[in-house]
């Protein structure tokens, strides 16, 4: 079976098959009838991907509903520490981290289900990532999390000094300040 459940309801890790010899590698990074099988539906409309150097770190990240969106993330190129956060208000993992390297040598991926904050660092020297969404970009759903809140207590796996984070993340509220509208 492809897919990893994990301790958080609806986060799912995907593995896909990789078929390698002398040339290189082969697989299939998204097919809907392998997710389908496993009652996993979720009609991608938009593809996003984003190439950061060392130490950058990007989130946490959300949408809003009616606008939230449900992730597929995979890295094209070097290695990331993926976050995410449950802001699913009633859910039992609410407020509770979820951490995963995802690399261009692994081929693992994240299903990030609706109700999700989301970030990573990079921890490679370059990374790029790809990631799949389910609902377009809106920029007035836009919401997050400050990506150092003491409660969440995330180790990003980069030195303080070596952080490079957009003056937005750092503005962004704590968990119990920032405003989301997930219902569990």
């Amino acid at each position: 079976m492809p897919f990893t459940t994990t301790d958080f309801p609806g986060l799912l890790i995907y593995e896909p098959a990789v078929f390698g010899d002398s040339r290189g590698y082969f697989f299939e990074s998204y097919n809907a009838n392998v997710f389908a099988a496993e009652d996993i539906t979720v009609n991608f409309v938009q593809d996003n991907q984003a190439r950061s150097s060392y130490g950058v770190i990007r989130g946490l990240h959300y949408q809003l509903n009616p606008y939230a969106q449900t992730k597929l993330i995979r890295v094209l190129q070097g290695t990331i520490l993926d976050v995410v956060v449950d802001i699913r208000k009633g859910s039992p993992t609410y407020a509770k981290v979820f951490t995963l390297e995802l690399s261009s040598e692994n081929k693992m991926q994240l299903l990030i289900p609706k109700g999700f904050a989301h970030g990573y660092s990079v921890i490679s020297e370059t990374a790029e990532v790809f990631y799949k969404c389910d609902t377009f970009y809106n920029k007035t759903a836009e919401g997050g999390i400050f990506y150092k809140d003491p409660s969440l207590n995330i180790d990003w796996k980069i030195p303080g000094d070596k952080a490079i984070v957009s003056e937005k993340d750092t503005l962004y509220p704590g968990i119990h300040e920032a405003a989301h509208n997930f219902i569990f």
